[in-house]
């Protein structure tokens, strides 16, 4: 007669291996901030807000990535995929190129790019309709000129920017029909998002010629406008994130973009199952653009105008009130 040891008698009634459950993969996500950084106070730090809500709700920590470098791009996405990433989020249509090869170097690992479009059976992409939110941020500037001419200050003079620019346009004339227009751009490269002095300088530009409240969608070359209209004690509209605080009573609004709200979607679903491929758009409708009231500006949003920004969202989205996206048309309807 022998005995069995323990250890051994413990195995054997556990049955092989293959008969046990497998663990569950391991889900390791990361965000790629374009180049400006997390704490941008706009676009990408609305990113960082997203992430940061999913690891409060799901103890879930993430890794991230803070581009200095365009050509760093493809090589940060092949790290991050290299050392264990299995959802990899890409913030700005910047990083379009990148994650396209990305994707078709790594079929197995899931993309989210936020504010673009790639194609692919492993990239979710969302895009916001700017155009809505820029709409009433056009429709409080024209009710709160005192001059009867309002600005836009672009960054990089490409579609997405023009985009802002002619929904602006299309709700200041929508609320004011004789509102007078004046846009301008701070460049054609990427170094037009990162030079407040630039943007000093077309703020100032725009104010000699009239203008008292001025949108800027131009990065950080965006915050130059900010300070030059608070100098001369006139108003602005930040962008992406909500900027009011940073110049209190001289910020009418800020159009915001629920970056966050993309970002979350896309590290929940890919956690929890229900991540898909394809193209989300978040509009007025879906909560994911808007423009802020809040204790910094509520002084300068007066009941009417407030009623107006309700009556035209109201209207955009039971979809009564079309703003036309330039995107799609290459022209603007409003000059």
């Amino acid at each position: 007669m022998f005995r069995l040891l323990p250890a051994l008698l413990a195995l054997l009634l556990a049955g092989p291996a293959s008969a046990q459950t497998p663990p569950a993969p391991r889900f390791v996500p990361a965000i790629v901030f374009d180049i400006g950084g997390k704490l941008d106070k706009g676009f990408n730090e609305a990113g960082l807000q997203g992430a940061e809500r999913y690891k409060r709700a799901t103890g879930t920590a993430y890794r991230e990535v803070e581009l200095t470098l365009e050509s760093d791009r493809q090589a940060v996405l092949r790290q991050l995929v290299e050392d264990g990433a299995t959802l990899i989020v890409s913030m700005g249509f910047a990083q379009v190129e990148a994650v396209t090869a990305a994707a078709k170097a790594f079929p197995n690992i899931r993309f989210a790019i936020i504010d673009g479009v790639v194609e692919a059976p492993n990239v979710r992409s969302f895009q916001f309709k700017e155009q809505e939110g820029s709409f009433l941020a056009g429709v409080l500037a024209a009710m709160s000129s005192r001059t009867g001419k309002i600005g836009f200050i672009g960054g990089v003079d490409i579609p997405i920017i023009r985009t802002f620019a002619c929904g602006y346009a299309q709700g200041a004339r929508h609320a004011v029909p004789a509102i007078g227009l004046l846009q301008a751009m701070a460049g054609t490269t990427p170094a037009a998002w990162l030079d407040p002095a630039r943007g000093i300088e077309l703020a100032n530009r725009q104010m000699d010629d009239g203008a008292d409240v001025i949108f800027a969608a131009a990065g950080a070359t965006g915050f130059g406008v900010l300070q030059a209209t608070a100098g001369r004690h006139h108003l602005a509209i930040g962008v992406d994130s909500n900027q009011n605080h940073l110049h209190p009573g001289t910020i009418l609004t800020s159009m915001v973009k629920r970056v966050d709200v993309a970002v979350h979607q896309a590290l929940r679903s890919a956690a929890d199952g229900t991540w898909a491929a394809g193209t989300t758009v978040l509009g007025l409708k879906e909560g994911g653009v808007g423009v802020v009231i809040d204790e910094y500006n509520r002084a300068l949003i007066t009941p009417p105008l407030e009623a107006a920004m309700k009556e035209a969202t109201d209207e955009i989205v039971a979809g009564r009130l079309e703003v036309v996206d330039y995107r799609k048309t290459g022209r603007c309807p409003v000059e």
